[in-house]
């Protein structure tokens, strides 16, 4: 079993050694590592075979899984998707999806995932020992409109643990996918909030290892989005070509 103390040591080591390489004159890191020792699954979750091994199919298996049907507008809000109000704290997350010259990209599927408010997926894999709402399934897609705008109502997810070293806390985060031209060129990536005191501790987060990169995955809270007595707001843009990309899983996972 890994410590606490242990895996601060490989992370340490790790952007200290990333720092020397760019003043040095190195190319800066704006992806996750794929093989990150201080998060030890890493190591399982990309390919280790040629493209041409590669089963397209198999995205269909991954969460989460929707059908073949229009989108419909109440889809966007997981809060009215049961017959009563889930538990937490209400929340809605827009942005715009652009491209690398700020362009919007139109009528692009947008899907979310999340845990409820305890940090509980609804998914048998999952069994914490946190409550399951049942008016909160937390999944939701939209399309972007004429200026690459998407929103979503929903509640904020709570941290939740994980096996991947002891006293191991992911911080709050929505899970995002956009798809390109086929249903194969899928975008998976992850939304965070501000302010979390998880950041420093979980490997996830920390795989990026230039922090103007990570902070590109951290939503912005919004006064103007906030609804009276209702709901807070934050802002978060996507950003899927150039320098300024929003962070994805690696490409070849989805392949």
């Amino acid at each position: 079993m890994v410590t606490q103390a242990e895996m601060d040591g490989e992370i340490a080591a790790i952007g200290a050694a990333y720092e020397s390489a760019v003043s040095a004159g190195g190319a800066e890191e704006t992806q996750p590592r794929l093989d990150y020792p201080p998060y030890r699954s890493s190591l399982l979750r990309h390919p280790t075979k040629d493209l041409h091994h590669a089963d397209p199919e198999g995205v269909e298996l991954w969460a989460p899984a929707f059908g073949h049907r229009d989108v419909g507008t109440l889809e966007a809000d997981l809060t009215i998707q049961h017959g009563g109000e889930p538990i937490g704290e209400r929340t809605v997350v827009t942005g715009r999806v652009l491209d690398g010259d700020g362009r919007p990209v139109r009528r692009q599927l947008v899907e979310i995932w999340q845990a409820n408010a305890g940090g509980r997926y609804i998914h048998k894999r999952d069994q914490h020992p946190a409550a399951i709402d049942p008016n909160f399934t937390g999944v939701g897609r939209c399309l972007t409109d004429d200026d690459g705008t998407y929103r979503f109502t929903t509640i904020k997810p709570g941290p939740y643990p994980w096996k991947n070293h002891r006293n191991a806390w992911r911080p709050a985060h929505i899970h995002f996918s956009m798809f390109g031209t086929e249903f194969t060129q899928r975008m998976v990536t992850q939304m965070y909030f501000p302010g979390d005191p998880l950041f420093a501790l979980d490997p996830i987060y920390q795989s990026i290892v230039d922090p103007r990169a990570r902070e590109r995955l951290v939503a912005t809270y919004d006064h103007d989005i906030t609804q009276h007595e209702w709901a807070t707001g934050y802002r978060w843009d996507i950003v899927l070509t150039g320098a300024h990309r929003t962070l994805m899983e690696p490409e070849e996972e989805h392949a």
